[in-house]
């Protein structure tokens, strides 16, 4: 697999999948995260939980990462052209995140491709940022800079410090779909589902929930006041071109909480 990766993206083998974030008080879709994808000839599709260690090991997902965040914002702009203002979420890595030229490749790619920076969303999870945080805060803060948003994934799993949050100019936390999954039946992840969304709005900071399967747990979120859902109950991950369709659809539908 290794060896494959290292062909992937000159053999065009590496697409991207697009996932609606949906509003829970209007149930209109506002925007979408790139999911990265892997189809080889040989090995047939590959898992991102199999092939995206072996990227961050090798370091192959420093140009793979950048490929991603190109190719995502110039689809947010064909998008935008199409009349639909979705934010587009592309996850940085830890090892992109810690290279020298990090704003300077960012920065070329939001000059090259024209997107508005308000219409990105730059995902980070909690340990890429905790191992040295004063770096980090000045790193987020260069990216703000820029105009992009800043989300921290999976939050809740890892260290989840509080001093670390109020350090860090983040625009949104993402609620584990570890804590999503149980949430009806579990009071435990139904009570820090509900603290990360109460600190989030204390702190005027956006929450996504993940994993979002049933209306029932759609409805939870919504009372707690989550301002963003995404999962199977509203749509798959899905190629570029389905967007405009479910954009569409999911607007039409109005299928809010």
């Amino acid at each position: 697999l290794e060896s494959a990766l290292r062909h992937a993206l000159e053999r065009n083998e590496l697409f991207l999948r697009y996932q609606p974030k949906v509003d829970t008080a209007t149930g209109s879709m506002l925007g979408v995260e790139a999911l990265l994808r892997w189809h080889n000839p040989v090995h047939g599709t590959i898992s991102p939980v199999r092939f995206i260690p072996i990227a961050e090991e090798t370091r192959q997902i420093i140009p793979i990462g950048e490929w991603v965040l190109r190719t995502a914002c110039l689809q947010q702009v064909v998008w935008q052209q199409q009349g639909l203002s979705l934010t587009m979420a592309v996850n940085l890595s830890a090892a992109q995140f810690q290279t020298s030229n990090l704003i300077e490749v960012v920065a070329s790619i939001l000059d090259q491709t024209g997107i508005d920076p308000a219409f990105l969303e730059l995902e980070l999870t909690e340990s890429t940022l905790v191992h040295n945080p004063t770096e980090a805060a000045e790193t987020l803060e260069k990216l703000r800079s820029l105009g992009v948003g800043i989300a921290i994934d999976d939050f809740g799993t890892g260290y989840s410090s509080l001093s670390y949050l109020k350090r860090f100019p983040v625009s949104t936390l993402k609620i584990d779909r570890s804590f999503v999954r149980d949430l009806v039946t579990d009071p435990g992840d139904r009570a820090i589902a509900q603290s990360v969304v109460a600190l989030s709005s204390n702190l005027n900071i956006k929450t996504v929930a993940e994993g979002v399967e049933t209306q029932e747990q759609c409805v939870i979120l919504k009372a707690m006041g989550c301002n963003l859902v995404q999962g199977f109950l509203y749509a798959k991950p899905m190629i570029a071109e389905e967007i405009p369709l479910a954009y569409a659809a999911i607007s039409s539908v109005q299928k809010n909480c």
